[in-house]
């Protein structure tokens, strides 16, 4: 198989969909990999790199598109990109579909078989092509809180760790997933007072068993969502229901209750995000303030560290682009019950019932598009 990887051209996107060593993992399994020129620069990998891993440098996004058997990515294909997809291809990438009717009514419209990263199962009920960038993201979420909260950023003015003598900030993480164990582990180890909040009772005794005192946890009903948001310093946004639209938790009405300054950091922005008040953001421009409170949604926060975050991606994503190329699309899934949950569209058919619930469009099974 032909497997493509363009540049990313999201904004302050430098991320690599396939890294050096997939490549030559892909070139051993007797396959040809094309990259676009300069793909991997942002992640430290230069093109020399990818030429000794046995991969054909090209000069245009085009040639891949046009090409490429297999595109393979890291963020949704964007505008320009989308009108060079074509049916009988492969595009495994992060979608994010539920909250992007534009998206998803053109990847249905170019009849490209699109496989998601985010919505990829393993046997114990995880995303393990998620799981990586959550970490990340849950890692950074502390870190951009912190800076959000620096009175010339216009937050509170407040050390999320304090000094003797002063207090530390309060943080609360909603979510006690992958995300917001994360993000609660930095935040405690800067020295804040967190708590985080989750509906799971086992969740909540996996948490206290594994952290112990490093943070508290509490039960996520809007009563004590409400109070814990109106004493927060910082709120995490860690919530996430797979393929979904991210519910939405935290009320414009709440921010009245909150700290002037308080900062609010959503890491489920990528699926509409969780705070009534999110929308996206970039690197270039990444808060706003609503109602005296800060927001901090950039949609892809792990690009920010973009080695690590394209490394750890890589290492997750590359079995699977492996089985895709090896036994095609068709025979992989039927072999890969969980390869097939990330199944998205396919010849013009939507194939994931949480986004077609969202977006009030009809859902072809996976099951059937097999057999398409």
């Amino acid at each position: 198989m032909l497997i493509g990887c363009p540049k990313e051209i999201k904004n302050q996107e430098y991320r690599v969909g396939v890294t050096p060593m997939a490549a030559a993992e892909a070139v051993h399994h007797g396959h040809s990999v094309i990259i676009e020129t300069g793909a991997g620069a942002g992640s430290g990998f230069p093109d020399s790199d990818y030429i000794a891993a046995g991969a054909e440098i090209v000069a245009s996004a085009a040639e891949i598109f046009e090409r490429a058997e297999m595109v393979v990515k890291v963020k949704e294909p964007q505008a320009v990109e989308r009108r060079q997809l074509h049916e009988g291809q492969i595009l495994f990438t992060y979608l994010h579909l539920a909250p992007d009717p534009e998206q998803t009514r053109d990847l249905l419209d170019s009849g490209v078989t699109a496989i998601a990263y985010e919505t990829v199962t393993d046997r114990a009920g995880g995303l393990p092509l998620l799981a990586p960038m959550s970490e990340v993201a849950g890692k950074l979420a502390p870190q951009v809180g912190a800076w959000t909260l620096q009175k010339a950023n216009g937050g509170r003015g407040v050390l999320l760790g304090g000094v003797p003598g002063v207090g530390p900030a309060r943080v609360v993480v909603i979510g006690g997933g992958v995300v917001g164990t994360h993000a609660a582990r930095v935040a405690a180890g800067m020295g804040a007072n967190v708590t985080v909040l989750d509906m799971s009772m086992p969740r909540m005794r996996y948490l206290d068993d594994v952290f112990g005192d490093r943070f508290k946890t509490r039960y996520a009903s809007k009563s004590n969502t409400a109070e814990m948001v109106s004493k927060a310093d910082l709120v995490v946004g860690a919530v996430l229901i797979p393929g979904a639209a991210a519910p939405k938790l935290v009320s414009r009405a709440m921010l009245s209750t909150m700290k002037p300054g308080a900062a609010m950091v959503d890491v489920a922005i990528d699926q509409g995000g969780c705070f009534e008040t999110s929308h996206a953001t970039t690197h270039d421009d990444p808060i706003f303030e609503v109602d005296g409170i800060m927001h901090y949604c950039v949609a892809n926060m792990p690009g920010a560290v973009a080695r690590t975050s394209t490394i750890a991606l890589g290492n997750a994503t590359m079995p699977f682009m492996l089985a895709l190329a090896d036994k095609g699309w068709r025979q992989a899934c039927e072999d890969d019950p969980h390869l097939l949950d990330g199944l998205n569209t396919h010849a013009g058919k939507l194939t994931y019932y949480a986004v077609g619930k969202a977006l009030g469009i009809d859902v072809t099974s996976p099951a059937l598009a097999l057999k398409m």
